[in-house]
């Protein structure tokens, strides 16, 4: 705007203001009356069209269809934790009981937030960065913060990825090379690789075969070049679906995101085929009630709650920012979160047929292995017969004969019990060995597939799921941080993602070399847990608390076309943010209580053993937790003190269509900070609508028209300021 127009001496003069509307428009281009209240006749106006056309004027990406965005973010929040990560805490936790906390915080806390991001994304029309920048701009490190979760999360995930790209290729093998045990030639004689024989084969071919781990952290010992360049593999395809942008990436999710739901219901009705596959599902969701009120249940329940929508990465954001303004973003985020819920209970269902299968395969090798040396105490006269039930048949002995067997001989040899070396063999002990991430995918699962007819076909799907799954979560990761470093500091796409991709990568190294699954165990552990916890806290308080909760109801009246239910007031107003700071008190409480360890592979004793941290691993991740936390009081004593511009009073306008539009990408300090803006709720980030009103719970409907509609003049012009400067 001119410094010399009427507008702009009006806001530096004392004088009384005098000017007509006339006056006002005069240096404005001709008023579109078919969008203005003026506009007295039977002419419609077609506000679809408009919408799109200000999306144009913007030149910001946008999805090909709704499709391709809710797919994209079904493929950023279902990831490689539905399916490794739930099925464990349901199991531990109390089986179906679980179920329960875990949807009650999903409505609670997970439902309200997950919409809270997808609203300010969508209206703000930004990445985390300008958002947060925009609605507190003292609040502006969130953005930042969430930029340096993104990329340390990146970091060893796309590992795991490179991971599952090195099973995938020896699975086109048969038999499967995990299957059985290494025979090392020892001139003429033939042995079974020791360490081999002490665990299993698949333990065996993932830690020292795949991984090639060292006995500590502390043990370097160098790159492991096979994972090094799956792991540059990985990188290449990330940068690459990046590269192209969402037109080409929201493609790929047609594939991503519905291949793997392809492969659990393959996976499900295989496994309900195979024998013992029902008692691993009513094992599984055998309900322990008691197990409901355990504060620990409730806390795990809400992490994985937390980090399963993937709130506070910033990704959901950057989706949500490609959006047209009058996307219905309450009834995405509904459909995000329930399906995200019930592709965890499907993925729960398959582990657990699955691994009802290999308990009883199992169950069946121990029964053989002890009833061998039965027959040998027997054969030597340490047992007598007589303990022998008559209609056992050694020939065709079940695991029933088995138990009746063994509970005699426990009765008659009390004493002398122990000595003879005899194991249970119960389903329920096998049922029980719970195992969780890596563990799960790359030991329990692979095994159970050696099982299977075909196992190199089922092999394949399972881990190119797992690549797919990886693939929609590090897209969405990688979108966390290009999206707002591009809309911030207007860096070119191709560039900073090359870039990015590179750095990642050989910083990556450290997780690639013989002791990297440990620092992956680092990372995962503690590198974004307590950092998302503080980020999500405050993005609640920055909207419910300073921006104010009245008024981002009100715009989503506007934006959505339908008021939001009360229930999202109360949520983002008081119980989000208590849980949220009851979840941060007790990750502060669990580090306290449990001093950060990790679970080592001694290759001597072929087993693993629980390590503390040394003291300079403990440095690096306290560093970790530090350095992901410090943008935000760093950013807000730069804006509190003024060392900085904090963009709240530098504000540029365009003009388009007899209307003015606030442009938050090009800002200048000393501009004026009111306007004279249009009351079509899409046209702006921020408008303050004057012909409805919410006024919280309890109150009365919004007035639907005004005696002056529109502000002071009644002109289809109303005077509004900014959201920045009322902070």
């Amino acid at each position: 705007m001119p410094k010399n127009s009427k507008v702009t001496q009006r806001e530096h003069s004392s004088e009384h203001v005098t000017e007509s509307v006339a006056d006002l428009l005069a240096h404005e281009e001709p008023v579109d009356y078919k969008r203005s209240i003026l506009n007295v006749t039977a002419e419609a106006w077609d506000k679809q069209k408009d919408v799109e056309e200000d999306l144009d004027s913007e030149k910001r990406p946008a999805w090909n269809s709704k499709l391709e965005y809710i797919l994209a973010q079904i493929g950023y929040s279902v990831g490689l934790g539905n399916v490794w990560r739930f099925p464990y805490l349901c199991q531990k936790n109390g089986g179906g009981a679980y179920l329960v906390p875990y949807l009650v915080l999903l409505i609670i806390i997970g439902l309200p937030l997950f919409f809270l991001e997808l609203a300010v994304g969508q209206r703000i029309r930004r990445g985390s960065i300008g958002v947060w920048n925009y609605i507190c701009p003292r609040l502006g490190g969130i953005g930042y913060a969430s930029c340096l979760v993104c990329f340390f999360v990146g970091l060893y995930y796309n590992v795991i990825i490179g991971w599952s790209i090195f099973y995938f290729f020896k699975s086109f093998q048969y038999p499967l090379p995990w299957s059985e045990c290494p025979i090392i030639k020892n001139g003429t004689m033939a042995v079974v690789e020791a360490e081999c024989e002490k665990s299993s084969a698949t333990t065996y071919f993932w830690y020292r075969e795949a991984l090639e781990i060292s006995n500590s952290i502390s043990e370097s010992g160098g790159l492991n070049w096979k994972m090094t360049l799956c792991l540059l593999t990985a990188w290449s395809v990330v940068g690459l679906a990046v590269i192209k942008g969402i037109q080409s990436s929201g493609k790929v999710m047609y594939f991503s995101s519905l291949f793997p739901y392809v492969v659990l219901l393959c996976f499900l009705v295989r496994g309900l085929l195979l024998r013992g596959a029902i008692d691993g599902i009513l094992h599984m969701f055998t309900p322990k009630l008691d197990k409901m009120l355990d504060p620990q249940v409730w806390r795990e329940a809400a992490t994985q709650v937390f980090f399963a929508l993937g709130l506070g990465f910033g990704g959901v954001i950057a989706f949500s920012s490609y959006n047209k303004q009058d996307n219905n973003c309450h009834f995405d985020a509904t459909l995000v979160s329930f399906i995200n819920f019930f592709t965890s209970v499907l993925a729960t269902l398959v582990v657990f047929a699955v691994l009802g299968f290999k308990a009883n395969i199992m169950n069946e090798k121990c029964v053989v292995e002890n009833t061998e040396k039965i027959l040998g105490y027997l054969n030597t006269h340490i047992l007598s017969h007589d303990l022998i039930p008559p209609h056992v048949n050694f020939s065709h002995l079940t695991a029933k004969d088995y138990s009746e067997m063994y509970q005699v001989i426990m009765t008659v040899k009390e004493d002398h019990f122990k000595e003879l070396g005899l194991d249970p063999c119960l389903l329920e002990d096998e049922l029980n060995k719970s195992v969780q991430g890596t563990g799960l995918a790359f030991i329990a699962f692979t095994e159970a597939m050696t099982h299977f007819p075909a196992s190199p076909f089922w092999s394949v799907m399972f881990f190119l799921m797992l690549i797919n799954l990886g693939l929609g979560s590090m897209i969405g990761t990688m979108a966390g941080i290009t999206t707002p470093i591009i809309d911030t500091f207007k860096v070119r796409k191709e560039v900073f993602t090359v870039g990015c991709c590179i750095v990642a990568f050989l910083i990556g190294l450290i997780f690639v070399q013989h002791s990297g699954n440990y620092f992956v165990t680092m990372f995962d552990d503690y590198s974004a847990t307590l950092p998302l916890t503080v980020v999500v806290i405050l993005e609640n308080i920055a909207v419910a608390w300073i921006y104010g909760t009245k008024k981002f109801m009100q715009e989503l009246t506007e934006m959505l076309g339908f008021r939001p239910y009360i229930f999202y007031f109360y949520t983002w107003k008081y119980i989000s943010p208590l849980c949220m700071a009851v979840l941060m008190t007790a990750s502060i409480i669990q580090l306290g209580v449990n001093p950060p360890s990790y679970s080592a592979w001694i290759r001597e004793e072929a087993a693993e053993k629980f390590l503390y941290y040394p003291t300079w691993a403990m440095a690096i991740l306290i560093c970790l937790i530090i350095l992901a936390t410090l943008p935000l009081p760093v950013v807000f004593i730069l804006r509190q003190f003024h060392l900085v511009s904090d963009g709240s009073n530098a504000l540029s306008v365009t003009y388009k269509k007899g209307r003015m539009m606030k442009d938050i990408s090009n800002l200048e300090d000393n501009d004026e900070t009111r306007f004279i803006l249009s009351k079509v709720p899409s046209e702006t980030p921020s408008p303050m609508p004057t012909h409805r009103s919410y006024l919280g719970p309890g109150n009365a409907s919004p007035m639907e028209m005004s005696s002056a509609p529109n502000g002071r003049y009644g002109s289809g012009y109303h005077l509004a300021s900014t959201p920045e400067s009322e902070l």
